[in-house]
């Protein structure tokens, strides 16, 4: 069940306008996230889907994802791609205290900085929470400690059962626009949405003109 619009309304970022919805550009250029990996069944399926295209992404990881599966999280690093914190354990922030929420945060940059080496601060600050899950607070703190949190602009909905692939693909054609953040999962529950949809994406974008950049 959809609790959220494909299309994140325009009121929505005006109410919170220190997280980032969209990409101010009037290029054509689009920006492709990936949350929930790095996982064996669909992580590097996407990185070589992406290579055809010569698209970077940003892939919001969970910690303990990438501690099961270091090598995955290096091939998304050697391919060039961003990374984004999506916490350790993938918790809701409305229903986990903030201390805790932080607690979870720090814990999956931890294992961010220890695999990357820094190697750009960008690389190390992007955070995406959960079901687009936070409390003020929560971001407050977040944004003090040096995070910037990325939302979105569209939304495909891989991950829902009883969407069709087709429904997916359209999600993300007739929504994004010049500078959307688009959210798709690398993951088992969205692989077949998910599977369907990207390569069609990058082709539709691609022979408009469109390039795929990765957040900074």
């Amino acid at each position: 069940m959809k609790i959220a619009p494909v299309k994140t309304p325009l009121v929505a970022k005006k109410m919170f306008p220190n997280y980032i919805w969209d990409i101010a550009t009037t290029n054509k250029e689009l920006y492709l996230t990936f949350d929930d990996g790095p996982t064996p069944e669909i992580t590097n399926w996407t990185l070589d889907t992406l290579k055809q295209y010569d698209a970077k992404a940003t892939f919001f990881c969970i910690g303990s994802n990438i501690e099961k599966h270091p090598t995955i999280f290096e091939n998304i690093i050697k391919d060039d791609h961003a990374i984004g914190n999506h916490t350790q354990n993938h918790i809701k922030g409305w229903t986990t205290k903030t201390k805790n929420y932080l607690k979870d945060v720090k814990e999956a940059q931890t294992i961010i900085n220890s695999k990357t080496d820094n190697l750009q601060s960008s690389i190390v600050t992007l955070f995406r929470p959960p079901y687009g899950q936070i409390k003020p607070k929560q971001g407050r703190k977040l944004i003090a400690l040096g995070h910037k949190i990325i939302m979105w602009d569209v939304l495909s909905f891989d991950w829902e059962q009883d969407l069709s692939e087709e429904k997916c693909l359209e999600n993300v054609v007739s929504k994004s626009k010049a500078g959307s953040i688009i959210v798709f999962h690398d993951s088992v529950k969205a692989s077949k949405n998910m599977m369907y949809t990207l390569p069609k994406v990058l082709e539709v974008f691609s022979k408009k003109g469109y390039v795929f950049k990765s957040l900074s």
